[in-house]
């Protein structure tokens, strides 16, 4: 018998209460126990002292903790309706002394069960951007957050006033698809006086990003054009602009830090600038092949370009940043964004990545995933639950939180889904398959011999739950990956479109609460697209990219 106290309803010196006890938080200094400043406020210590147990940390850590030593009687969080809890009639405690700090102090995705339920990602160790209130912890919150030059000076409202405010791409100043011109002073001056603007208007905010445009077309005027072949990378004249903006704010807002991308084409380091004590720089992997890890990978064709003409691989990118930034952040990728249910043969590099990044001096990473209302299918469920794991431990046992998580929400289908993954990464890995985050479905490992093995573990996979309603669903709802290649394949491939096979695969989706299947237009759109022979329903439109996601 334990009794469970807390600091909010005894006080630190009672003695009164009888027997052992869980001491939680400041109720843990009656049992000796108090978090040291190396805990950080992500970081906790759990410990037995006699009989009883301390559970102290920061202001996150603490919460952890106490998760911590419920995952260690047994208790597992997978998903935000499907949680493990053990039926112990008589609860030994065991001896434990167990510090934790986690390496990243940025840790978050966008899968969908994390965002609509903020407790379940507390529970799973999320902190950026997941706006999770501060009774449980709080989250690291930015005030604008990425691609931010358009809002900084919206093109629609300054260009044909200011021209030079905007690149010069080939001799002329372009309106359309633009960046800033870095080395125009007003140009500073207006994205100074902007983001103090924005950090009064929210207090609470640790970041602001100040970024490229989610397009190329980098300024190429005299003056910045000097700046970048100066620095050997487009990096060069954003990161001079963003640490201005950063000393200039710093009296104001001494604990903030300007965030800044390198992506596309300012993705290499620069030689001789270095990002400012208050200046994170976030990484991002979107050319980098997701079949095969980092450090293994040898598509060059993935490379990019630095302005001298060479080119530089997404690892040797990594390591240049990771001599030269104190503060570096990762934006990496995890499924297939024009068709979210494409099987995404990136299982077998998850935690190879995350390692590569932890040992070159990460300190957050930020996983894109399907960011659909609805969620989706390809195993996301068990994908959003094994990344958790590994942005908070980047050596965990992810075999062991992989069989865990099947055997509990597949069920007797467990088997046949490692069985699966194992087949779909095999396929990759043996072949040398490279695979992108844009990719159609017309792949090595997605023609109908290997869909024809895939449905053959599924068909494996329904017959074990057969008389399991719940764990059978799961199994149909995972299967739709299949039904959804082998259709689009059919149409786009073959000219095969059944109208009937059609219409039941997106009763089914709609069933399942699915939405989207492409990140940038509605499930109605691609449903069209579909029907009309076109891969993706974007194909419908100009510039899809200038009028934002569809209504989820």
């Amino acid at each position: 018998y334990l009794n469970f106290i807390t600091s909010a309803v005894v006080p630190m010196g009672d003695e009164k209460t009888p027997g052992p006890v869980i001491a939680v938080g400041k109720a843990a200094a009656r049992l000796g126990v108090t978090p040291g400043a190396e805990l950080g406020d992500d970081g906790f210590t759990i410990r037995t002292v006699g009989d009883s147990l301390a559970i102290v940390g920061g202001k996150r850590g603490v919460i952890y903790g106490v998760y911590e030593f419920l995952e260690k009687l047994g208790c597992r969080f997978f998903t935000p309706t499907c949680e493990k809890i053990p039926l112990i009639l008589d609860l030994e405690l065991p001896n434990i002394d167990d510090t934790q700090v986690p390496v990243l102090e940025y840790r978050c995705h966008n899968y969908i069960d994390f965002r609509k339920y903020p407790r379940f990602a507390v529970k799973n160790r999320l902190n950026g951007t997941i706006p999770i209130k501060e009774k449980f912890g709080g989250h690291l919150s930015y005030a604008w957050f990425v691609h931010t030059f358009d809002h900084i000076l919206d093109p629609d409202e300054w260009f044909d006033k200011h021209p030079e405010y905007f690149s010069m791409v080939n001799g002329e100043r372009i309106k359309e698809r633009t960046q800033l011109c870095l080395s125009n002073p007003d140009v500073l001056r207006i994205t100074i006086e902007k983001v103090k603007e924005a950090l009064r208007e929210n207090p609470e905010a640790r970041l602001i990003s100040v970024s490229q445009n989610d397009w190329g077309n980098p300024c190429q005027c005299p003056e910045c054009r000097k700046i970048d072949e100066e620095e050997g990378s487009h990096a060069g004249s954003i990161l001079r602009f963003v640490n201005k903006v950063a000393e200039a704010i710093e009296p104001e807002f001494p604990d903030v830090i300007i965030d800044t991308l390198a992506y596309h084409y300012s993705r290499p380091a620069p030689k001789y600038v270095r990002p400012r004590q208050n200046v994170c720089v976030r990484l991002c992997s979107i050319e980098s092949c997701f079949a095969h890890s980092f450090e293994s990978c040898d598509d060059e064709s993935r490379h990019v370009k630095r302005p001298d003409g060479t080119t530089s691989s997404f690892v040797r990118d990594l390591q240049d940043w990771a001599q030269v930034c104190n503060r570096l952040y990762i934006w990496d990728y995890t499924t297939c964004f024009a068709h979210y249910p494409a099987p995404f043969p990136n299982w077998n590099v998850l935690q190879p990545n995350m390692q590569t990044l932890v040992k070159n001096n990460v300190k957050g990473v930020f996983e894109q995933a399907c960011g659909a209302l609805g969620g989706s299918v390809d195993l996301n469920e068990l994908r959003a639950y094994l990344i958790a794991k590994l942005l908070w431990d980047a050596n965990c046992d992810y075999e062991r939180h992989m069989m865990e998580f099947l055997e509990f929400y597949y069920g007797p289908a467990a088997p046949c889904i490692r069985e699966y993954i194992k087949t779909l990464t095999d396929k990759v890995e043996r072949d040398n398959i490279h695979i992108g985050f844009n990719d159609q479905c017309d792949r090595a490992h997605l023609t109908d011999d290997m869909l024809d093995i895939y449905d053959r573990i599924f068909d494996q996979a329904e017959e074990a739950v057969k008389n399991d309603p719940i764990r059978a669903m799961r199994v149909a709802k995972a299967r739709l990956s299949i039904r959804w290649v082998r259709l689009k394949n059919n149409a786009m491939l073959k000219g095969i479109k059944d109208p009937q096979e059609i219409h039941k695969f997106f009763e089914d989706w709609r069933a399942h609460g699915l939405t989207r299947i492409d990140e940038w237009v509605s499930m109605e759109t691609t449903y069209r697209a579909l029907l009309d022979g076109l891969w993706r329903g974007t194909q419908y439109y100009k510039d899809w990219w200038a009028e934002g996601p569809e209504e989820l």
